[in-house]
């Protein structure tokens, strides 16, 4: 195909007006912006005088090589699905869908169409998030013992979900991609704070089997403090990504516990323990914005350079983890994050809780 690209963002929301940006930026690139809102139009006329502008998709649809998908997640599936049954590749941002069939259709239809699929999981492309994975599988930290998240704000409350599926996929995302693997199990806790519609902070808990190891995501929309942090915990070293940092974003701390033989404090009341302190290491990093290299990422396997890292079927994972805490929240229990199937079901196994065991399950780490 041409080197040139021809790319729609639907959607000149928040995510939307920073795809345009960036793509905008890129060289042989022909930017189309789809929105029914005329003054989101406007502002985008006024911003990038050289995009084209379009109320639907369905009148630009048969002149596109791409879209990118960055309406509410609501109607991701219901746009992404248009795009994709035309071959049209596209880029959809995080959550890929709301429900487990509708991003199990998505698959389908690009796999149908021959067309590429990819989900916005941007993290994955961040240069600190990659340095860090590279850091846990070396092997530096020893074996993982349990990662904790927070993303917390004064947030951007949204209309049609709540906290855990506007900022959890992130490190839901983020965890996964470190560990190499899906968690198998999952329990929370959510409270809504602020209005009657949805959830404002919540604390999710993910096993990991192969890892032997779990994490503990914080979120929150309703916090004084905006925090994007990743501690990973290790036997042998921590270290934490600090995503707010303008020159640390990484630190490994040579740290740690060391508890002596059980023969030596079978009698002691307490239980005798060794601290280790050592180093502080900063890690460099060569950054570039996470959303340009996703995005032109996305442009390369368009022009049939590369295939994609954050392909649909990462989104449709992600989707079905967001799907079993759903189901844990509602059940007050702990549920089993079941493989897909090809009918779209999320087969999710409820362990039986005594009613205070969900947070017992997510704050347990916490509170030791």
């Amino acid at each position: 195909m041409s080197e040139r690209v021809k790319i729609a963002v639907v959607g000149y929301g928040y995510w939307g007006a920073k795809h345009v940006r960036v793509l905008s930026g890129l060289p042989d690139v022909e930017v189309t912006v789809v929105d029914q809102n005329e003054v989101c139009l406007a502002d985008a006329e006024k911003q990038f005088p050289a995009a084209r502008l379009a109320r639907s998709l369905e009148a630009v649809l048969g002149d596109l090589d791409g879209v990118v998908v960055a309406t509410p997640p609501g109607s991701h599936a219901q746009v992404a699905s248009r795009a994709l049954a035309a071959g049209v590749h596209a880029l959809v941002e995080k959550p890929l869908t709301t429900s487990v069939a509708d991003a199990e259709s998505l698959v389908e239809i690009a796999h149908d169409n021959d067309a590429l699929l990819m989900v916005g999981h941007t993290f994955e492309y961040n240069a600190a998030v990659r340095k860090l994975r590279e850091i846990v599988r070396s092997g530096a930290l020893g074996r993982i013992l349990y990662i904790h998240t927070s993303r917390l704000g004064l947030g951007r409350y949204q209309s049609d979900c709540d906290v855990i599926w506007d900022l959890a996929p992130h490190d839901i995302s983020i965890i996964s991609y470190l560990l190499g693997e899906m968690p198998t199990s999952v329990s929370a806790w959510a409270d809504r704070n602020v209005g009657s519609r949805h959830a404002d902070v919540a604390y999710v808990r993910m096993d990991f089997d192969r890892a032997d190891a779990h994490a503990i995501v914080h979120v929150s929309w309703l916090d004084p403090c905006k925090v994007r942090r990743v501690t990973v915990v290790g036997d042998q070293k921590m270290a934490v990504y600090d995503d707010l940092s303008d020159n640390e974003r990484i630190r490994v701390y040579d740290i740690g516990v060391d508890i002596a033989m059980m023969d030596d404090y079978t009698s002691s009341p307490s239980m005798p323990v060794t601290y280790r302190t050592g180093d502080i290491v900063s890690t460099y990093l060569s950054f570039e914005e996470p959303l340009k290299v996703q995005d032109s990422h996305f442009l390369d396997c368009i022009r049939g350079r590369a295939l994609p890292e954050s392909p649909g079927e990462r989104g449709l994972d992600v989707v079905r983890v967001l799907t079993a805490v759903d189901s844990a929240h509602a059940n007050n229990g702990r549920v089993r994050v079941a493989p897909s199937t090809h009918a779209g079901r999320l087969v999710d196994d409820v362990i039986p809780a005594t009613p205070d065991s969900a947070l017992r399950l997510v704050g347990e780490q916490v509170a030791q």
